[in-house]
Parts: structure tokens; sequence; C-alpha cells
């Protein structure tokens, strides 16, 4: 019987221990992940959506701009993961590579811009903490990480886009490759 009872207990302990991460969870980041997605919902009202969706469709043309310069500048100021929901303003067949170089973005920072991804600072701080150990030098770690990172982040988005090809003809469907301003100003009003 003893043996009974410690497996159920253990059951209950594993379930409580997940209601104790949820509960953590609600008072850090998912206040904090809200916060973000408000003020970027500010910043857009503020300066307007037709111009965001002038200025996504002017950076979807390159993609320097679209793999390297939008999701670096949206890691930095939205963190992760609310930097993720700036791809709403790409059209559906650069989505998948915006996200793809967004997430990688969110590691390649992380020894300059630590406050992107803290829940990963451990990663950083191990490989660190190894170089600091050999006698070199951490900031020459963090910049070397964060420029091999943008030409990483840049082929990342490159072959998601290639991937997106294949998928494409495989399941003969076509995304769009610009953006109709008219239904992105709809999803992001709800109307959709």
């Amino acid at each position: 019987m003893n043996g009974v009872v410690a497996v159920a207990q253990g059951f209950i302990n594993l379930f409580q221990t997940g209601a104790n991460v949820f509960l953590g969870w609600m008072k850090t980041i998912v206040p904090l992940v809200l916060m973000l997605i408000v003020a970027m919902n500010a910043i857009i009202a503020l300066i307007g959506e037709k111009r965001i969706n002038k200025f996504a469709t002017v950076c979807v043309k390159s993609p320097l701009l679209r793999y390297m310069v939008l999701p670096a500048l949206g890691v930095f100021l939205l963190c992760n993961p609310a930097s993720l929901s700036l791809g709403r303003f790409f059209p559906e067949y650069y989505k998948p590579g915006y996200v793809a170089s967004a997430m990688e973005f969110n590691h390649t920072n992380m020894g300059l811009f630590p406050h992107v991804n803290p829940g990963e600072l451990f990663i950083f701080l191990g490989i660190a903490n190894g170089i600091k150990t050999l006698g070199y030098s951490t900031t020459d770690l963090a910049i070397r990480y964060f420029l091999l990172g943008l030409v990483l982040n840049l082929l990342s988005g490159w072959v998601t886009d290639l991937m997106v090809k294949v998928v494409e003809k495989q399941q003969h469907v076509h995304l769009s490759k610009t953006m109709d301003v008219g239904k992105a100003s709809a999803v992001a009003a709800g109307n959709e």
C-alpha cells in the first residue's frame, strides 16, 4: 500500500510543480510579454499603420533589411518572444524567413544585449566563462558572436525562403510576396 501512496503522491507532485511554474510565469514573463505587445501596438498606433506597412514593404524588397536590420531592431527593442509579432507586417511568403532570422537573433545578441533573451543567458555566460578562463576577452566573444550572427541570420532567412519555395511547389500553393495593406489593416484590427 505504501508504494501505491508514493506513486499517487509523486503523480500529484508533478502537477503541483507544473502549477508552481505556471504561476511563476504569470508573475514574470506573461506580464512582460503583454506589456511589450501593448507598447508595440501603441507605437504602431502613434506612427500609423499605413506608414509601418509602407516601411515594411520597402524592407521586404531587400534581403539585407528583411533578415538583418528588421529582426535585429525587433529583437533589440521588443525582446523574445514579442519580436516575432513584427512578422505581421510581412507578406505570407517571407514570414517564415523572418521568424527564422528573428529567433536566431534572440541568441546571437546575448553577449551584447542580454536583455533580449534572459532565459538563455546562462548559455552565453557558460561559454564566456570558458573564454575568460583561457585568458581571452569576453567582449571580443560578444562582438564576434553578434557579427557572425548577422551573417548566419541572413543565411537562415534565405534558406527558409528556399524551403518555402520547395513546399509551395510540393503543396501546389502560392504565397503572396507583396503586402496587401488593406488586408493587413483588417487583420490587425481583428476584422478578419
